[in-house]
């Protein structure tokens, strides 16, 4: 995927990993980067096209499809934590917004860009994922679930999208220096790190990215039995 001269729209992209994401499009040329967010006034990086998308809401995912026709390559980075509902107690409140944005949001914005890919050549459509997609985390189940059910989503649009010559790439990644980590003095990756390994998967056509060791090592530990699976738990 030649990302100069590409145009691109990066949900969530006012801060942490989804500015990074937009940055990074824009110094490998990247010729317009559309940054979806729920406020417009939030966006304050004056190379960045700001475009008022709540992934949740209908009629905002419709109008930003009209609007930014023009897409190559559409960036589902947009996400919630509903880290409050713990397995036995807490509101499902949080585990359902997690739901409604990280699988329904991506689902959505999938849907309704899909076409213009399409019309454009076929582009690329990035889902930003994380390493909880694999491990069962009872602190934060209804995260970890929306990131399973955004992974799986992953997989079918790489099929359902296949014939029309999107690339799709599931971009994998442990605790990450943003907002929604602070509440954890775990290891933790830069934004920065992840876009960048990100642009070298859409340069080079790669469909995963696994972006530090520890996402590496659940990912490899779901081809081996249950209890040498059990000892990997640990972690986001």
């Amino acid at each position: 995927m030649e990302i100069k001269g590409s145009i691109a729209l990066v949900t969530g992209a006012n801060r942490g990993i989804g500015h990074a994401f937009a940055r990074a499009l824009i110094e490998r040329g990247a010729a317009k980067v559309y940054a979806g967010v729920r406020d417009p006034s939030s966006v304050s990086d004056a190379d960045l096209s700001a475009l008022r998308l709540d992934v949740t809401q209908p009629e905002d995912v419709a109008a930003a499809a009209e609007t930014a026709g023009d897409v190559t390559i559409v960036v589902n980075n947009a996400g919630v934590a509903g880290f409050e509902t713990e397995l036995l107690t807490g509101s499902f409140d949080g585990a359902r917004e997690a739901m409604e944005v990280n699988y329904f949001g991506t689902w959505a914005v999938s849907r309704a860009f899909a076409p213009v890919l399409a019309r454009n050549g076929g582009g690329a459509l990035v889902n930003m994922l994380s390493a909880a997609s694999w491990i069962p985390r009872p602190e934060y189940p209804g995260y970890a679930a929306s990131k399973a059910a955004q992974w799986s989503l992953t997989g079918a649009l790489r099929e359902g999208l296949r014939e029309q010559g999107t690339l799709v790439i599931g971009v994998h990644a442990g605790f990450v220096e943003t907002d929604l980590s602070s509440f954890t003095d775990a290891p933790k990756i830069s934004a920065a790190d992840v876009a960048e390994q990100t642009m070298d998967a859409l340069a080079n056509d790669r469909v995963e990215v696994l972006a530090d060791e520890r996402t590496k090592q659940i990912k490899h530990a779901l081809a081996q039995p249950l209890q040498q699976r059990e000892e990997t738990r640990t972690g986001p």
